[in-house]
This record gives structure tokens, C-alpha cells and sequence, in this order.
């Protein structure tokens, strides 16, 4: 008798694990995406993917889940702190699987959403797409999707938490994806000093030193750093020296195509007070140091976006001491503590 109760509780229990999934519902309840009056208009298409409260959280559940790496142990958040704008503070090469080192600098997770291509070389060109990369790149996370997905399958979490987020409630790649995006197009960084100064919210004004930054970015910076996204998402040789040890491409990698040598994408500039270090492979360590290397470092590298070319033939943004320190002042009114420290993002 004893056995025949046990035997029916784990005939029970079995089938509510293996059935769990099936008891949840689909529960789309519309999440709003900001969309700051400052802000050209957003182009990823929420129609084939609308973000849900059951969506986003699944999507920020997979961002902290090591299981997508092959050691289980490698989440996105892992090269993504949110402290530092989704950035790995502190590293010039992004770190992954196994001691595994990469060979660009983690670039910030913000205002995604309104992006048309991603990576240093627009590897990626939907945002559905970009997590690939790094799940499947050696060097980090190192996972096959397949696997990634096997994994999830096996949690009963995941079963609910996919059957929440996805009307098919499939716990495949292609809603594994989605749901990530959902989690990174909620990440809008669009309240700094500057936002509200430029929106006339809270009275917040410029210091006279930093007015003079605003001034001296918009005549010499503004052209590549466009728009209030802070980057015209445009792929530009900057005068940089050839790294012998990482002999990075750049975009020509991506299409093989010659005007492409040594081109990176133009970076948004938001939140770059703590998104050291600096440049694709980050090679400066502070902003100081970037602006000396724009006054008096490019080198002609073969290839240099003409933007850069002086009057007197050599490349580089002609910069006196106070213009330097007044670009920097003016920087830092670009850090969105409201976005660095909102707790939808953090892990816990």
C-alpha cells in the first residue's frame, strides 16, 4: 500500500513539472516605451515584438542567466554592469568562458532601441539579432543556441515564464531572443543634466563652463557624435594606430570591402563619464587622455575620415587647454544617474 502512495506521488509530481508550463497563461499586459521628446524617433518595429511586463522580465531574467554560456556561469550581465552603462568596468578586452579574452572593449547597453546596426562593426543589424554574438562567440559566452535553449527547456521556470511572455509560450530561440530584446529596449538613458536642460524640466541650467563645452562640442564634435543619441551611427576611421596585437579590422571584416579599413562605429557618448575605458579596444583609459589624442595623436593611418583632415594637411581636432576642459564638464552632463541606479535594471 505504502508503495502504491509513493508511486502516485511521483506519477503527481512528474506530470506537474512536465505539464507546468500549461497551467500558466499568456499574459500580455503592454509595457510603454519612452520616447523622450529629444529623441529622433525609435526604429525598431514593436509590432513584431511589443514589449510586455511577462516579456521584459523573462528578458531580464536571461540577461543575468549564466546557463547561456557553455560553463553556466558567463551571463550577458557578466561584460554589462549596470553601474557603468552596461559596460565592463575596468576592462579594456571583454573577458568571457574559460579565462577566454576578447578583442574589443564592451560597448554600453543603452537607448538600443533607436540604434540601426550594433557591435564595433555592425555585425548585427536588428537588435533581435545582436545576442548571437557574444552567445556564441568562443571567447565569451561560448554556447551553441541549441544548447542555450536545451538548458532553459529543463527549468520549470523557464517553461512558465515563457508560456507568460510568448502567446505560443515556446521556449525556443527566436522568443529567447525577442525577450532579451524586450529587456534592452526598455533601456532608455534620456534623463541626464543635459535632457533636462535641453527639455527646460526642473529649471536646470548650465554652469558658464560647461555652456562653453555644449558650445565647443557642437563645433567640432557634433558632426560624427549627432543628434541627442549622441552618435550618427555612422563607421569612421578616427586616426587611431594600428593594435599589432589584435590587427582589428574593424567593418572591413564584416564586408571585405576596402573604404572600410580600420572603420568603427561612432559611439554614443552618453553616460561616458563611467564608461572607461575608451575607444574599441580601450586603449585610453580616461577622457583627458582621448581629447589629447584628438588634438595631437591621429595618426594617418591610411585610411582617415576626411572629417579629420586640417587645413595644414595633418588629421586630428585642434584643441586649446580650456576648450578641453570645458568639452569634459560639458560630458559629464551626460551621466544619467536615473538610468545608472533604476532598479528595473539591476539583477536584484
Amino acid at each position: 500500500m505504502k508503495k502504491m502512495i509513493l508511486l502516485l506521488v511521483i506519477m503527481v509530481v512528474t506530470f506537474s513539472c512536465s505539464k507546468s508550463s500549461e497551467l500558466v497563461k499568456y499574459e500580455p499586459v503592454v509595457m510603454e516605451v519612452e520616447q523622450p521628446s529629444n529623441f529622433p524617433d525609435m526604429t525598431y518595429n514593436l509590432d513584431n515584438n511589443q514589449v510586455t511586463e511577462a516579456g521584459f522580465q523573462l528578458g531580464k531574467d536571461l540577461f543575468y542567466e549564466g546557463k547561456l554560456s557553455s560553463n553556466n556561469a558567463i551571463a550577458c550581465a557578466f561584460c554589462h554592469e549596470q553601474a557603468f552603462a552596461f559596460t565592463h568596468h575596468g576592462h579594456n578586452l571583454s573577458h568571457g568562458v574559460n579565462g577566454g579574452i576578447g578583442f574589443r572593449n564592451a560597448q554600453p547597453i543603452q537607448n538600443m532601441a533607436y540604434q540601426t546596426s550594433f557591435m564595433w562593426d555592425g555585425a548585427a543589424s536588428h537588435l533581435d539579432l545582436q545576442p548571437i554574438i557574444p552567445i556564441t562567440s568562443d571567447v565569451e559566452m561560448g554556447e551553441t543556441l541549441s544548447n542555450a535553449v536545451s538548458k532553459l527547456q529543463a527549468e520549470p521556470y523557464y517553461q512558465d515564464q515563457f508560456a507568460k511572455a510568448f502567446e505560443d509560450g515556446e521556449v525556443n530561440t527566436e522568443n529567447m531572443l525577442k525577450a532579451l530584446s524586450q529587456f534592452m529596449i526598455m533601456m532608455v538613458s534620456s534623463n541626464s543634466k543635459y535632457d533636462k536642460y535641453i527639455r527646460n524640466e526642473d529649471n536646470v541650467t548650465l554652469t558658464p563652463l560647461e555652456s562653453d563645452g555644449l558650445s565647443t562640442f557642437q563645433n567640432k564634435c557634433a558632426t560624427c557624435h549627432a543628434t541627442d543619441l549622441f552618435s550618427d551611427q555612422s563607421f569612421r576611421n578616427n586616426g587611431l594606430s594600428i593594435n599589432p596585437q589584435l590587427e582589428d579590422k574593424g567593418r572591413f571584416d564584416i564586408l571585405e570591402n576596402p573604404d572600410d579599413l580600420y572603420k568603427f562605429k561612432v559611439p554614443s557618448l552618453r553616460n561616458v563619464q563611467v564608461t572607461y575605458p575608451y575607444m574599441h579596444d580601450g586603449r585610453f583609459a580616461t577622457l583627458e587622455v582621448v581629447l589629447d589624442f584628438y588634438d595631437s595623436a591621429v595618426v594617418d593611418n591610411g585610411n582617415v575620415d576626411e572629417i579629420l583632415l586640417r587645413d595644414d594637411g595633418t588629421y586630428g581636432i585642434s584643441l586649446s587647454d580650456y576648450e578641453k576642459e570645458s568639452l569634459i564638464a560639458f560630458l559629464k552632463t551626460l551621466t544619467d544617474n536615473e538610468f545608472l541606479e533604476d532598479e528595473r535594471f539591476s539583477e536584484f
